[in-house]
């Protein structure tokens, strides 16, 4: 788990739009909500019917809107991330606030009842929101989730095998000589983009398959590393002391957990430990995807979260014992 958040470095509500809730030309709304602490958090919402809401929206949204032709996505930016409010207090960075936050965006919109989607961290986060809102929930899809506990380990078999020479250790080692030169301190977006070049070969499985990423986020300036790396060291502490295998024992919610062989973010292992201790979970496998699968292969991912959101367990998925 370290190595993952490593790699990563990711009742009250003012139901107040700061932005007004506009319309793009593909028909997708955007604005922003205040949440209870007075945090601001940019969304992007499309379509009607049956009601899927995701944080992460600037890593998933892209390839989950293509669902709102039969069911309401909401996506958005977790506090301090994408294009959602900086925070500066490293209080106010937890977990425990990413959970808060998935409660104020559902009271905002007005959704009784909804599926949440949680890929990366965020997998973690979804059951986390699930036990203390298990009345507010549907189902819920992980996608890439990374383990339920901090120091979790896994067998060799179960980790992608390249992890320690994907992305290249010699441009990685040019990265280094650019932060020593202060690069990503002076020109902060420039140097995000040249990191963006070398480590977004780590979240796919096929090297084919890294166009099919776009050109990152980096024009986020939430997103420069030098950002990231104070985000993560505040928010880390608080994943520590996070364990939920005892809970998600009694969690009787379905689950469908989605996770690639090779991916080096968040092992395999972690998808089959969460299939295997939550009661009613399913995991679906993908073969040579890395962190990434929805964007590498979602001929496969968003059929699957179609079958689930119409009440069948997609083909290939698997319950484990």
């Amino acid at each position: 788990m370290k190595a993952v958040l490593a790699v990563l470095v990711g009742l009250l509500v003012v139901a107040e739009t700061l932005r007004g809730d506009s319309p793009n030309a593909l028909g997708v709304q955007h604005g922003s909500l205040r949440v209870r602490d007075g945090s601001q958090l940019y969304y992007e919402r499309a379509g009607r019917g049956p009601v899927l809401i995701t944080p992460g929206r600037l890593f998933v949204f892209d390839a989950l809107k293509v669902l709102s032709d039969q069911y309401t996505v909401i996506a958005y930016d977790m506090r301090d991330r994408g294009w959602s409010q900086p925070i500066s207090d490293p209080a106010r960075l937890t977990i425990q606030d990413d959970v808060r936050d998935l409660e104020d965006v559902r009271r905002h919109f007005g959704v009784k009842r909804f599926t949440p989607v949680g890929y990366s961290y965020l997998g973690l986060v979804v059951v986390m929101y699930a036990l203390e809102h298990p009345q507010q929930v549907e189902r819920i899809v992980q996608m890439g989730p990374v383990p339920m506990s901090f120091n979790s380990t896994y067998p060799a078999d179960l980790m992608a095998e390249d992890v320690k020479s994907v992305p290249d250790p010699a441009k990685l080692e040019e990265l280094k000589e650019l932060r020593r030169a202060h690069l990503d301190d002076e020109h902060p977006r420039e140097y995000c983009e040249k990191e963006w070049e070398v480590t977004r070969f780590m979240l796919v499985g096929n090297p084919a398959n890294v166009g099919k990423l776009g050109p990152g986020w980096c024009d986020m300036p939430n997103e420069w590393p030098t950002h990231l790396q104070r985000h993560f060291a505040a928010s880390i502490e608080s994943v520590k002391k996070v364990d939920v295998s005892q809970g998600a024992r009694t969690l009787r919610t379905a689950v469908l957990t989605i996770h690639g062989t090779r991916d080096r973010n968040a092992p395999y292992g972690s998808g089959k430990e969460w299939a295997t201790t939550l009661p009613n979970a399913r995991l679906l496998t993908i073969r040579n995807a890395a962190h990434q699968s929805f964007v590498e292969y979602p001929e496969i991912v968003i059929p699957s979260i179609r079958s689930f959101m119409g009440g069948a367990w997609p083909q290939g998925s698997e319950k484990l014992d």
